[in-house]
């Protein structure tokens, strides 16, 4: 008998599930907490958690994965240089301070417009290698010539061992300035990606486990994990691609809206007739436009673990993801006595960072980067809560907040405070951990917005309902502005929505919601069995997808019959006749189509492709197309190649 084991390490936990290869039925399925710096010990500790019996029969292994979204949505991750090569938008925002325009790059047919300025290039490498940990390289046009950014990206291998990502090896679009952004987010990604990707794989090979690896990508398909160390980019939404794929999976639902609620935040997705809705546009991350194709989704700042803190007499929620009291109260010992005793802080000096219930640990990152006032601060912490009374009264002032944002920011710190995980625990509707710490907590801030706790705790539940329901409603009516929506869901108008396609409900203790949703919305709303792991069930459905892009345009529309450019995914290649072009890229396109999709697994009997042809000429052209796109689509699925 084979099994499959998908595996998924969310901000706050690892889950894995395993399931029959047979008939897909579900054998085992368990938790454990996702450890910092290293998730080894999270992946280590959910496979133990395992019978032994079913691991060792296991022949896939699919993984999925928020941890590379997360550090993109709490703007953490390690610093990156970025070069961009010829004529690019600087009036816009760069995501990095260590940029630099060099002269470079190559028109539309590919043509070097401006030899490449190397010397440039070599100053600047040389003087902030210090301080980045990756490069990312994008030049005008590198999707029609990519010869200045290879050039490029062997000149920092000689002068460094830095992993280099370049534009072209992301997307084929044109668009120099999203391109440039998802080159950067990708070099960001890369060192999280590979430990994440290689505690996985060492774990699973200690334990002598002969299985495939795949992971699953943002578009709901899967890839190897060798594709995945090269292009973290496309996992940057891997766990939400996970959640829509398990929730249909668990609730036997090939059309429904997901609501998956996570750690750090809430995602709302949907599926119909069993194909994800994929964004049209690049997916949009931490604010920043990207070339990525990813499943349509809209992302909310708040989740489970989102920090609860109070200022002006309001509530607020997020975005920060901490670690809830009642967590640190079995993690850390005598924090609850800590907590208890904490002073209280002036109701004017209260923001996000100074609360009653903040506390902040040190979590065994390399310091990398930091400056005096950081390092100030950083000596203070203990790798024990420490509260800000503490880390005032042992620095014999109160710390900046900005330094402590930075810290965090830069994952040398994790922090610690009230939750709505908390709020569930005073309410009695989860006991996961220990309520003393939560209710404790509650007292705390509920005096400080003069509400009693449990009042206090109605409100934030309240809070986080109401924020899901904007979020789906949102999500589902794009054409509705938000404050709208917002006015019915407060109660300002006689009406209710009504949702024709069933909701589905995953994460962790989802079902606590079940009933405030149905008050605030009319729907069918389902919270499947296992939806505490439905992400893990969502990494090994997903299906092997290749599509590529290739273009071909004639080299001047002076000569329309002959000599043809074809821009593919490997580089520009030229012929003299159209039809040598075309058969050239179809054969290209359904080769990088099999190659992809055999790395994952899968037979070639059981791939199956597709090619779709569109032409572009104008009114009364009579020659060969101005331009021909051609999408090759390759599409199988791994768990049908093990039977």
């Amino acid at each position: 008998m084979q099994y499959s084991l998908g595996i998924d390490a969310g901000g706050t936990y690892t889950d894995a599930v395993i399931i029959r290869d047979s008939d897909g039925g579900v054998v085992d399925a368990k938790k454990a907490f996702t450890t910092y710096p290293d998730p080894l010990g999270g992946i280590k500790n959910v496979l133990d958690s395992l019978d032994k019996e079913y691991l060792r029969d296991v022949s896939l292994v699919s993984v999925s994965t928020t941890l590379s979204t997360n550090s993109l949505l709490e703007g953490t991750g390690d610093p990156v240089g970025l070069i961009l090569v010829g004529d690019h938008p600087v009036e816009k925002e760069f995501p990095t301070r260590n940029v630099i325009l060099v002269s470079g790059g190559h028109d539309h047919n590919g043509e070097e417009l401006t030899p490449l300025d190397i010397d440039t290039i070599r100053d600047f490498v040389l003087s902030t290698k210090d301080d980045v940990a990756a490069y990312a390289v994008s030049a005008n046009f590198g999707t029609r010539n990519p010869e200045h950014e290879l050039q490029t990206k062997d000149l920092i291998r000689q002068l460094t061992s830095m992993p280099v990502v370049c534009g072209h090896e992301l997307s084929q679009e044109l668009g120099a300035y999203e391109r440039a952004v998802t080159a950067f987010l990708n070099a960001r990604l890369i060192p999280i990606t590979t430990i994440f990707v290689n505690s996985v794989t060492s774990d699973i090979k200690r334990r002598g486990i002969d299985a495939r690896m795949l992971i699953l990508r943002c578009d709901g398909s899967v890839a190897n994990v060798e594709d995945a160390l090269n292009k973290p980019i496309e996992t940057i939404f891997s766990g939400p691609a996970a959640s829509l794929l398990g929730a249909s999976h668990l609730s036997r639902k090939d059309t429904c809206a997901v609501i998956d609620v996570g750690g750090t935040s809430t995602d709302l997705l949907s599926i119909y007739n069993g194909v994800p809705e994929i964004s049209k546009s690049g997916a949009i991350v931490g604010g920043w436009k990207t070339r990525v194709k990813a499943i349509k989704m809209e992302t909310s700042a708040m989740g489970g673990d989102s920090h609860v803190w109070v200022k002006g007499g309001m509530v607020h929620i997020g975005p920060r993801r901490v670690m809830p009291l009642c967590v640190a109260a079995v993690q850390y010992a005598g924090f609850l006595e800590k907590l208890r005793h904490n002073k209280m802080l002036s109701r004017e000096d209260l923001n996000e960072s100074y609360q009653q219930t903040k506390f902040f640990v040190k979590t065994g990152y390399e310091a990398f980067g930091i400056d005096n006032s950081e390092k100030e601060v950083l000596v203070f912490i203990d790798y024990e809560p420490t509260s800000i009374n503490d880390i005032s009264r042992l620095l014999k002032r109160t710390p900046s907040s900005s330094v402590l944002e930075s810290l965090t920011q830069k994952r040398l710190i994790q922090a610690i405070g009230f939750t709505p995980t908390d709020v569930l625990h005073v309410r009695g509707e989860y006991d996961a951990w220990d309520d003393n710490a939560a209710h404790r907590g509650a007292e705390m801030l509920s005096k400080m917005v003069r509400m009693g706790k449990y009042e206090f705790c109605d409100h934030i539940k309240d809070m986080v309902t109401k924020n899901m329901a904007l979020n789906l409603l949102s999500f589902t009516l794009p054409d509705t502005p938000k404050n709208a929506i917002e006015n019915i869901l407060g109660g300002k108008y006689p009406v209710k929505f009504k949702l024709e396609i069933p909701v589905v409900m995953i994460g962790g203790p989802v079902s606590s919601y079940l009933d405030e949703l149905k008050r605030v919305i009319e729907a069918e709303i389902i919270v499947p069995d296992l939806a505490a792991v439905g992400n893990a069930m969502g990494a090994l459905v997903g299906k092997g997808i290749k599509r590529v892009e290739i273009n071909i345009r004639p080299f001047s529309l002076m000569s329309p019959d002959e000599d043809f450019l074809v821009f593919s995914p490997v580089g520009r290649e030229r012929f003299e006749n159209y039809i040598e072009a075309l058969d050239f890229a179809t054969d290209m396109g359904k080769k990088l189509v099999r190659d992809y999709v055999s790395k994952c697994g899968i037979p070639d009997r059981q791939i199956h492709i597709s090619t779709t042809k569109k032409v572009i000429s104008p009114d009364g052209w009579s020659h060969y197309p101005m331009e021909t796109k051609l999408v090759i689509v390759g599409v199988g699925t791994p768990l049908l190649a093990l039977k």
